[in-house]
């Protein structure tokens, strides 16, 4: 291709939200009335999660929200996971509960997804929210897909017309995405097709992709022979691959190979820096306008 692919900065634009958030919430502190609250909950100690855990509330005390962590053991009953999410719904400090995902296995996640108020659901996960989106109602959307339509957004790829292919099926990332960009509005409003491991022959539905999304969990799983001259590719995978080269022995790749694809396209998401750096950055704006909703607060 004669034209430079364009790197999808998500680090870039993940910051400059948390930046508008930060003026937005610090006009509130100037208004002296309370300022946003979000509430996250784990049960167990799974490093990962921690780790994401201990970083929203980073980015949450960067732009002054109010931010707490509930730390639960991993032997924590569901009936007293369920009954601490119970109190948070009814709390005047907290807009926004997140329940750090996955649970321990004698948890239902179901019933702890359903049991947060429809609206305090910044993960956009409760089946309220999921039908919303699906019919085209503002409503909050889960944060990955959502940080995914944002890029494309901001970087003002066209997708109006555009035939938008997603690699996964997951409620997480594949369907929502996918309900997302078919909606008929600015933004979105393209022809979408979901392609699963059940396919014959995947390649034959990638290769007619304008916009490639690739969220499948697998390391280098979309080569150059699978995708089309100039598309827009979206690589929503984080895989740990083994390299002795490296420190830690292993290296974060996607589900892109990326090296090998690159010169086919005309945008592209790195791993890491990607999409990766946005779903924190859309938990907060969630969390913002779950504020809005509760308090009617009106935004200069």
């Amino acid at each position: 291709m004669d034209i430079m692919p364009v790197i999808i900065d998500g680090k870039k634009v993940a910051s400059d939200i948390r930046g508008e958030l930060k003026e937005k919430v610090d006009w509130l502190r100037s208004l002296n009335v309370r300022v946003p609250g979000l509430v996250t909950i784990m049960v167990g100690d799974n490093p990962a999660s921690q780790s994401y855990v201990k970083s929203k509330a980073k980015a949450c005390s960067e732009i002054g929200m109010l931010s707490k962590i509930e730390m639960l053991p991993a032997d924590t009953s569901e009936e007293s996971l369920l009954s601490l999410i119970d109190s948070y719904n009814a709390s005047p400090d907290y807009d926004g509960i997140l329940v750090q995902l996955p649970l321990p296995k004698h948890i239902n996640e179901e019933k702890v997804i359903e049991k947060i108020s429809a609206q305090k659901d910044v993960d956009g996960f409760h089946p309220v929210s999921m039908g919303n989106l699906v019919i085209g109602k503002n409503t909050f959307y889960p944060c990955t897909p959502n940080g995914i339509v944002e890029l494309i957004k901001r970087y003002k790829i066209e997708t109006s017309g555009k035939h938008v292919v997603v690699v996964g099926r997951s409620n997480i990332v594949g369907k929502p995405v996918a309900n997302m960009l078919l909606q008929k509005k600015e933004g979105a409003n393209a022809v979408v097709t979901i392609c699963h491991s059940a396919a014959a022959d995947l390649s034959a539905y990638t290769k007619t992709a304008d916009i490639l999304i690739a969220a499948i969990g697998k390391a280098n799983f979309i080569t150059a022979g699978m995708v089309k001259d100039g598309a827009a590719v979206i690589d929503v995978g984080i895989n740990r691959v083994e390299d002795a080269s490296s420190q830690k022995g292993y290296k974060i790749v996607g589900d892109v190979d990326y090296e090998n694809v690159f010169s086919k396209t005309s945008f592209i998401t790195p791993v890491p820096g990607g999409v990766g750096p946005m779903t924190i950055a859309m938990l907060l704006q969630n969390t913002f306008l779950a504020y809005i909703k509760i308090t009617k607060q009106k935004l200069a």
